[in-house]
């Protein structure tokens, strides 16, 4: 009875092996696939929103750049992920603040009084930026072993190399 145990718990853990390995690839494809379609669909809305600003025969306002920088920022993401299978939260946070700053400029030129929106907005910024500083310090200063380094806007590593080195 002992062998015919040994035998079942045998086949039981070829099978969840073989369940383990069908599940992890097809992770990994839908990641792949998943990021590829909103890589796609952040150059698309790049692109569409750049022939926006040129068909309207107006100037950019400094909404449509910011617009276009929260697009680079999104790309930059997608980039970096497919490099490195390492998401920046950081990035999170810089489109946030790109989003709300677009968003104050959207409420002053709206609004022209100063009041309480103009503060709450301000105040968000901040509080992003200094969660952004956080991060900063805490991924150079408490670097995670055996993980990449998030790779900063200057191109370097944490350790101050290369992204290739």
């Amino acid at each position: 009875m002992s062998e015919r145990a040994d035998q079942s718990n045998r086949l039981n853990a070829r099978i969840q092996g073989y369940a383990d390995a069908v599940g992890n690839s097809m992770l990994g494809t839908f990641h792949i696939v998943a990021l590829f379609g909103i890589g796609v669909a952040v150059m698309w809305s790049a692109v569409v929103t750049f022939v926006h600003i040129f068909d309207t025969g107006h100037h950019a306002t400094i909404e449509d750049i910011l617009l276009l920088f929260i697009y680079l920022e999104l790309g930059a993401m997608v980039g970096i992920y497919f490099k490195t299978k390492h998401m920046p939260v950081r990035f999170l946070i810089y489109v946030a603040i790109t989003a709300l700053t677009r968003m104050l400029i959207g409420h002053i030129g709206t609004h022209h009084v100063p009041d309480l929106g103009i503060l709450l907005i301000c105040g968000a910024i901040l509080l992003l930026s200094v969660g952004a500083l956080v991060l900063r310090f805490g991924s150079y200063k408490y670097p995670s072993s055996g993980v990449l380094y998030e790779i900063g806007a200057e191109g370097r590593t944490g350790d101050g190399k290369g992204a290739t080195s």
